[in-house]
């Protein structure tokens, strides 16, 4: 196969055990969104959003929570999109069945200043990730089953102009995960002709 025309692992994962709409589903997609970016442009570890619209679906808007660390990010999204983001999550791989339930774990979400309770959400069947070669998930391209237990909020979409997020989450025994977003909604640009 020419070297031009591969598909990348993701793009070959069979379809996932939820309708992609539902909460599962949702969660697993997201999974897969973070698992699609290499190191470089991991959503997880940026610092200042400026990767948060790489390989984003056009249905949905994701945003990344962190990995422990405190981080304020700010990003443009498209007018029209619902939000999904954890408060607080973790995936297991290779997974045989449903993941483990945590007890601790406690999660916000404030949306210009507006509390918001997370729902939450666990794949009880195990989902495939195929991700970029030393993704932030599975750390490699060769297809795994994963699953994933956490914290999550679909936040519908926000009017257009600038929006403030924050999401916290704990695992109860040390873990905190803190996020803000600065938000910037706005119509998608035109194509010049």
């Amino acid at each position: 196969m020419p070297f031009l025309t591969r598909k990348s692992p993701a793009d070959q994962a069979p379809p996932l055990p939820y309708h992609p709409q539902s909460p599962e589903g949702l969660a697993a997609r997201w999974v897969q969104w973070v698992a699609a970016a290499g190191p470089v442009k991991n959503p997880v570890e940026d610092e200042t959003g400026e990767h948060a619209a790489h390989n984003q679906p056009e249905d949905v808007w994701f945003l990344a929570g962190t990995s422990g660390k405190r981080m304020q990010r700010q990003c443009v999204v498209p007018v029209g999109r619902d939000l999904f983001l954890p408060a607080f999550c973790f995936w297991e791989w290779p997974a045989a069945g449903p993941p483990n339930v945590l007890e601790g774990p406690t999660g916000s979400l404030v949306v210009d200043e507006v509390s918001v309770e997370p729902d939450e959400i666990s794949t009880p069947v195990p989902f495939t990730v195929a991700g970029a070669r030393l993704n932030g998930v599975t750390g490699r391209r060769k297809p795994v089953p994963v699953t994933v237990w956490g914290l999550w909020k679909r936040v519908p979409a926000l009017p257009a102009g600038e929006h403030h997020l924050r999401a916290v989450g704990t695992d109860g025994y040390g873990f905190t995960a803190d996020i803000s977003y600065r938000l910037l909604v706005t119509p998608a640009p035109q194509p010049i002709w």
